[in-house]
């Protein structure tokens, strides 16, 4: 629905950015310069002053993963994707078996034993698109990145299992981040609600609490000490 009312509209998202400010508001124009400010963005916006040490003592740890939860991990995942830093697409794991998905499971158990990762599989290329015309400041930008897909692997993993603990403890009103609750169908339903109350020429209360980047900002050593 959406997409067809911006088709009619001509309404389009903007896909460029252009020049951009620094911490002091002055602007930057110079590609070395905006890569260096990108780069001071990013390290603050995910920096959450933790200890690096974190104590992570009386956590049982969890079972192996198993050959077909790699295996189905795989296969569920999109296609057609880009393949950046490491140049290994989905297509390439979806086509291996036998042997190969042996030595992806066996190198995944040591990750997950051991919590040290590859520095390859670490690596992620940040793309900026901004969220309207002319936008001048870093927070007026999305910032998505491109990863290894064999991370992804790792990390869906994990998510499966957590999401099986987790599902149960959220609630009905829980919109985004859940499979088949989209943010998009909360929008339509206040929209919704906002025409009746027109109808009907009644005042309607609506407020909106915005979470600076909620979802980027993790204080790690917290979260372990909810968890413990």
């Amino acid at each position: 629905m959406y997409k067809r009312i911006q088709e009619i509209t001509g309404r389009k998202a903007s896909s460029k950015s252009g020049c951009i400010k620094s911490k002091d508001g002055s602007i930057i124009i110079k590609k070395d310069t905006k890569l260096e400010r990108w780069s001071e963005y990013i390290s603050e916006l995910f920096d959450d002053d933790r200890n690096e040490d974190l104590n992570l003592q009386g956590i049982p740890e969890g079972p192996e993963i198993m050959r077909e939860e790699v295996k189905n991990t795989i296969k569920n995942m999109k296609t057609g994707k880009g393949t950046y830093p490491d140049m290994i697409s989905t297509e390439m794991m979806q086509a291996i078996e036998g042997i190969e998905l042996d030595a992806i499971t066996k190198m995944l158990n040591t990750i997950y034993d051991t919590g040290e990762i590859p520095k390859e599989m670490l690596q992620s290329i940040f793309i900026t698109l901004p969220k309207k015309q002319d936008a001048t400041d870093c927070e007026q930008h999305r910032t998505i990145s491109f990863m290894s897909h064999m991370s992804k692997v790792l990390l869906r993993i994990i998510m499966k299992r957590i999401r099986n603990k987790v599902y149960k403890e959220i609630s009905d009103n829980q919109c985004g981040f859940i499979e088949g609750k989209g943010t998009a169908n909360a929008i339509y339903i206040l929209r919704q609600i906002i025409e009746r109350t027109l109808e009907v020429n009644k005042d309607l209360y609506v407020c909106f609490i915005d979470y600076t980047k909620a979802f980027d900002r993790v204080r790690h050593e917290e979260i372990i000490t909810f968890l413990q």
